[in-house]
């Protein structure tokens, strides 16, 4: 009797292991936090552990932080070799520059002389000797080998690294069987199904004054999204000013070298996976107002835009453009 007590207890438990629950796991991710709330028969733990392996992949693979990852060694010309991250990363940079070229991950020296990457700004970068060996046909990719025009280009994949790990996370989600979830690394984002109260997940678009930072203390507005991932890019947090009293945002347009401030002051972007609406904001940021809404107007048919832009003189409502289904 005591032995079949024990084997229908454990059996109860099985049972109960297998009944999906929403689960919310955080944690540190690419030199930022991620958060994830999922229905799923996992463990806090098994999602604890595989954004760990996910995060240790991702900076071993595309970090430009990390002096040893395989990008870094890319850079610095010791390998030429790509794996599969670096080349899918690449592979939506190349179409994303496809459809504009204020898009462009060759800006890293831009990134460094500008002080963004975790370096020592210069006083006065020499851009115009820098621009030279910036852009994306300097560079091929030719089956899992980078060949490069000029040795001095370099690659940073930060403006569509941490869409792609969401992507990532949700991939292993869906392999997982999780019907419902969102996934949230540094403000980009994926979401499918509903949430624990069945209704569709809900996400703010912070308010983009200078210094906001702290995310959803102000809100512009609110997206629902299901079946949809979804990134924003700003110049109010990621800023300082120069010696001349010059603000230097970190949005670089890679066809002048110079920082990208203009009346368009945030970018949200709703796309099918989050690495190419992460790519796309930040397209749209490196965009004139005239020059990002024509694109969005373009894309209407696969993406959807909210943007934020500077009130009109003398006013001090913000502007807005959309192209969200309400």
């Amino acid at each position: 009797m005591r032995f079949l007590i024990i084997i229908l207890t454990l059996l109860a438990v099985s049972s109960c292991s297998q009944t999906p629950q929403y689960r919310t796991v955080d944690g540190a991710m690419l030199g930022t936090t991620y958060h994830i709330v999922a229905e799923t028969t996992l463990s806090n733990q098994q999602i604890f552990e595989e954004m760990q392996r996910i995060n240790s992949e991702a900076i071993a693979s595309m970090s430009i932080f990390n002096p040893t990852s395989l990008l870094s060694r890319i850079n610095r010309n010791e390998t030429d070799s790509v794996d599969i991250h670096i080349a899918r990363n690449i592979e939506v940079a190349s179409k994303v520059n496809a459809l504009t070229p204020r898009y462009d991950i060759t800006v890293k020296p831009l990134v460094d002389a500008y002080g963004f990457a975790a370096k020592n700004r210069e006083a006065k970068p020499n851009i115009d000797s820098l621009v030279q060996f910036v852009g994306f046909g300097k560079f091929s990719l030719q089956g899992n080998r980078i060949v490069k025009q000029d040795l001095r280009l370099q690659i940073d994949l930060n403006s569509v690294a941490k869409g792609y790990v969401v992507d990532l996370i949700a991939e292993w989600l869906d392999e997982q069987g999780s019907e419902n979830y969102i996934v949230e690394v540094g403000g980009e984002i994926c979401a499918k199904g509903v949430n624990a109260k069945g209704i569709a997940w809900r996400v703010g678009v912070d308010t983009p004054f200078d210094n906001n930072n702290t995310p959803g203390a102000h809100q512009q507005k609110v997206v629902q999204i299901s079946g949809r991932a979804l990134a924003t890019s700003g110049n109010y947090r990621r800023f300082y000013y120069n010696a001349e009293g010059e603000r230097i945002s970190h949005t670089l347009n890679p066809q002048t070298g110079r920082s990208q401030s203009t009346s368009l002051l945030s970018a949200t972007v709703i796309a099918p996976r989050c690495s190419v609406a992460d790519a796309l904001a930040t397209a749209f940021m490196a965009s004139d107002e005239n020059e990002a809404i024509a694109l969005a107007k373009r894309l209407c048919d696969s993406v959807q835009v909210y943007f934020v832009l500077a009130p009109e003189r003398g006013k001090e409502e913000y502007r807005e453009f959309s192209t969200l289904a309400e």
